[in-house]
C-alpha cells in the first residue's frame, strides 16, 4: 500500500464500442504513468480538464486581468460621478458669489444715496440757528 494512499475514482460511464474494459491501475506517488490500453474510441464521453484552466476554460491570469479591468471601469464610473458632482458644486458656489456681489453692489448704491441725502440735510441743518446770536 502506498504511503499516502491513492484513491482512484472511476470516470462517468462513457460511450464505448468495445465490451471489455480493464480496471484502472493503481499508482503510487512515485510511479510513472504508462499508456493505458483504453482506445480513443472509448473516451468519447469523457472531458479533459487542465489544472491551469478554471471555469469555462479560462486561464487564471486572464480571469485576474478581466477582474482588474472591470474594477477599473467601476472606478472610472465613480470618478465620473464625482467629477460631475464637483463641477455642480463649483457652479453653485460661483452663482452664490455673483449673487453676493450683486447684493453688495445694490447695498453700496443705496448707502451712497443715503449718504448724499444725509449730506444735504446736514447742509440745511448748518443754516439753522444763524439768528441765535442776537
Amino acid at each position: 500500500m502506498p504511503l499516502f494512499g491513492s484513491k482512484t475514482t472511476s470516470p462517468p460511464p462513457a460511450q464505448t464500442t468495445t465490451t471489455t474494459t480493464s480496471p484502472p491501475p493503481r499508482r503510487s506517488m512515485f510511479s510513472r504513468r504508462r499508456s493505458s490500453s483504453v482506445s480513443s474510441v472509448e473516451r468519447v464521453g469523457t472531458t479533459k480538464r487542465h489544472s491551469v484552466l478554471h471555469r469555462n476554460g479560462e486561464d487564471a491570469s486572464i480571469a485576474a486581468a478581466r477582474t482588474r479591468v472591470m474594477e477599473a471601469e467601476a472606478a472610472e464610473r465613480e470618478a465620473d460621478r464625482a467629477l460631475f458632482a464637483a463641477r455642480a458644486a463649483v457652479r453653485d458656489a460661483r452663482e452664490q458669489v455673483k449673487r453676493l456681489e450683486r447684493e453688495a453692489a445694490e447695498e453700496a448704491r443705496l448707502a451712497k444715496i443715503k449718504q448724499k441725502q444725509a449730506h444735504q440735510i446736514g447742509k440745511r441743518g448748518k443754516a439753522l440757528g444763524r439768528h441765535d446770536h442776537i
